[in-house]
């Protein structure tokens, strides 16, 4: 895509673009038959000299449209990477406009707000890794406010002039250090819906700023389309791998059904057999006999226990309340640690958040009882502003070691349970002083964050 293309016309026209484009013919020509009508020569001369200018730029609209849409398919197939994409597109922008800044501002649904992304900066790439080298920190930050505070620019291209006041003071500054640049923004909006800004900045000189509008807009509608279509692969991909996570934890919980915990079962009732015909086998061999009998059983236990923390669904009859009182139940039989829960009258939220806490306790339970040497284990969940929900799991044991607060299978697959609906975990602990595992979830909560304190 060359400047020559874009900027047919540019330099005979001047002032902003008529919001009808090249609908306008019609309103022109009507114009000119009535200067024709009056019979004014010189009036004819000016609306004929309008009329060529409305068209060139009308032209030059059109031209830009069908460049764009061209460069971004090609790049879409050149750059499937979003970031690529985004770079490509951003330095496209920059040369294409003449413009010293091009940049792309994300709205953030979780915060809800507005983040800088990436620019194309003197030739360079910049993002949130490199931005203080560019002494753009409080401009960015800045920016990013002023975009999702001022709610025209949601639905609206805005034009700033360098020292524009509804401009905050950081950007006014970083404009003012940078030949003293005016600022383009034009919102990302697919289908009604707003998900970002891309921006310009170009000397406050620079004339002709009409085309270049027409160029930010049709650029933005393209990069909106290619980030939504991002994020919807994105969260094929996430479900998918939700599917295969969740489809291999059932196999291996078949697999420990089917082979170990009957394998163990088998093993027993052997032994017992054996035990019982036993009688007058040697004091040391019936020890021995017995020995096998307490391991086949513990380990038959252990087996089970796998396969319910691999597969803790939540039946249609069972609410939250109910299957964490179960799991504690059955942590119960199996160990001589008295296990306390304390339940606040629970709402339902969904099967699949379900699934993922009853997972999250069982795991977090089976550490206490395992490892935790407490002398007592306290299981409390209650509701937060009527729809979230806070669960702790607490001991009074010897706590987690440092080297192995955020390592082993346990500690990993509850912070993979807590990402998957969107949920703060936290894993308080300190030598001698006890564990407690607390799991926060709101409808609307921040992603996973995943804590831990020693």
């Amino acid at each position: 895509m060359s400047e020559q293309t874009l900027a047919v016309g540019v330099e005979s026209a001047s002032g902003s673009p008529s919001p009808e484009g090249a609908g306008c013919g019609s309103a022109i020509e009507a114009s000119v038959q009535r200067v024709i009508d009056s019979g004014d020569a010189g009036a004819l001369r000016v609306a004929l000299a309008r009329e060529a200018k409305e068209r060139r730029r009308a032209e030059c609209l059109a031209n830009i449209q069908t460049e764009i849409t061209k460069y971004s398919l090609d790049l879409l197939v050149r750059e499937p990477n979003l970031d690529g994409f985004f770079r490509a597109l951003l330095k496209t922008l920059a040369e294409e406009a003449e413009s010293e800044v091009a940049g792309v501002w994300l709205l953030n649904d979780d915060g809800p707000c507005c983040e800088f992304w990436m620019a194309h900066f003197g030739g360079a790439v910049v993002t949130t890794r490199n931005l203080a080298e560019y002494s753009a920190v409080r401009k960015a930050e800045a920016q990013a406010q002023h975009l999702f505070e001022y709610k025209p620019g949601w639905v609206s291209t805005i034009e700033y002039r360098p020292d524009d006041p509804r401009v905050p003071d950081a950007v006014r500054e970083f404009n003012a250090a940078h030949s003293n640049l005016s600022t383009v923004a034009a919102p990302m909006l697919l289908a009604g819906k707003n998900l970002g800004w891309i921006t310009i900045c170009v000397p406050d000189t620079t004339e002709g700023s009409w085309w270049r509008i027409a160029l930010v807009e049709a650029i933005a509608r393209h990069a909106a389309l290619a980030l939504h279509k991002s994020r919807i692969y994105e969260q094929k991909r996430a479900e998918e791998r939700r599917k295969a996570i969740l489809e291999e934890r059932n196999r291996l919980a078949r697999d420990i059904h089917d082979n170990l915990a009957q394998g163990f079962g088998a093993i027993l009732m052997q032994l017992q057999a054996a035990q019982r015909e036993g009688a007058l086998l040697p004091p040391a061999v019936a020890r021995s006999i017995d020995t096998a009998i307490d391991l086949a059983r513990t380990h038959m236990v252990e087996a089970r226990r796998s396969v319910g923390a691999l597969r803790p669904n939540v039946s249609d009859n069972e609410d939250l309340s109910k299957a964490i009182t179960r799991v504690a139940e059955l942590a119960q039989k199996t160990s001589d640690v008295p296990i306390e829960v304390q339940l606040d009258e629970l709402p339902r939220f969904g099967d699949g958040v379900e699934r993922e806490v009853i997972g999250i306790a069982q795991e977090a339970l089976t550490n206490a009882v395992r490892h935790a040497r407490a002398r007592r284990i306290t299981i409390r969940a209650s509701t937060v502003n009527s729809l979230g929900l806070r669960l702790s799991i607490a001991d009074d044991g010897r706590g987690i070691p440092r080297e192995r607060c955020s390592a082993g299978f346990g500690m990993t697959s509850m912070q993979e349970r807590a990402e998957r609906i969107g949920a703060s975990l936290t894993i308080v602990t300190a030598p001698r002083s006890g564990t407690e595992v607390v799991l926060a979830w709101e409808p609307s909560s921040l992603p996973t964050q995943v804590h831990a304190f020693s």
